[in-house]
């Protein structure tokens, strides 16, 4: 299945109105076997900006499409602009509190597994182990021609040899990694080929309009079929990708809790959700679970 690119959600029900109250997720984890879900929302209170909350990047930001990207070489250099200047911010970002707080609750036993939209590698560094990341990493990329995979800091090493003096100053950042830059602030970026073939380059992420590799997908369906429950933490779900595993844990009689300020395409499937910040809501479950939330970053995201 692909990742539609879906911008866009509108609610056509009338949805249960969002709770503000954390209890059936602390009571949902303190059983154990929950099975996390987590979206770019929960990494905004690393200063990442979300696709579609309050001032969210789709505002003003069109991701590129899987489409765009390999059938035009002015496409390629724009996104390689645009993503190389956002990589300086958004791999010094930090694990957030929401970030710590998973990674507690793993350590504790209360996780049967954690499912990342996220392309940023903050659980990991907030630390979380065993994370599966859907839509893949930015710290990877990999070649389209001959699938050679390298890591993103060489990457970064190469074009900042390649464009000299390349400064702009960018509107935003986006979850995707991609800086807001004009055309003019793109100029005549140069973008490098593949050190082994000379073949075009990609980061190692799902760009909307892709599929998401098919054994990926199964083994995410697996770990919703060995879960109690199945907790999704900042995910509007407006994307399928995601969506998919919260129906498949509702026709299973999975008990699916959303965390959530705003509505959510899962919602109807949901037995809660709460529309609290992530962070201060999931410390304070681990407060009332007697989990400590330390930090354990030590370091940044994918850049680190």
């Amino acid at each position: 299945m692909r990742m539609r690119p879906t911008l866009s959600w509108t609610p056509t029900e009338d949805l249960p109105p969002g709770s503000t109250d954390p209890g059936p997720v602390a009571d949902a984890l303190g059983a154990g076997g929950v099975l996390v879900l987590s979206g770019a929302g929960l990494s905004t209170e690393s200063g990442i900006p979300d696709y579609r909350g309050e001032g969210g990047s789709l505002s003003r930001h069109t991701p590129m499409t899987y489409q765009d990207f390999t059938a035009s070489a002015r496409a390629r250099r724009r996104y390689w602009a645009r993503s190389h200047l956002g990589w300086r911010t958004f791999g010094r970002a930090l694990p957030n509190a929401g970030h710590r707080s998973v990674a507690a609750f793993g350590r504790h036993g209360l996780l049967s597994g954690v499912i990342t939209q996220n392309v940023d590698g903050l659980h990991q560094a907030g630390g979380s182990e065993g994370v599966v990341e859907l839509h893949g990493s930015l710290d990877r990329v990999v070649c389209l021609s001959c699938g050679a995979p390298s890591p993103r800091r060489d990457l970064a090493r190469r074009l900042e040899e390649a464009n000299p003096g390349f400064e702009p100053v960018a509107a935003g950042i986006n979850p995707d990694g991609d800086a807001d830059l004009t055309d003019e602030q793109v100029g005549d970026f140069r973008v490098v080929p593949c050190a082994v073939c000379g073949g075009v380059l990609k980061p190692d992420v799902v760009f909307f309009g892709e599929a998401v590799p098919p054994a990926r997908v199964e083994h995410c369906r697996e770990l919703v079929r060995g879960a109690a429950s199945l907790l999704v933490l900042g995910s509007s779900l407006t994307v399928m990708s995601g969506l998919r595993f919260v129906r498949q844990a509702a026709e299973a009689g999975k008990p699916v809790l959303i965390v959530n300020r705003d509505p959510t395409r899962g919602d109807r499937h949901a037995v809660t959700r709460v529309a609290l910040p992530l962070g201060a809501t999931l410390t304070a479950v681990a407060a009332h679970l007697g989990i400590p939330v330390e930090d354990r970053s030590g370091a940044g995201g994918p850049a680190a």
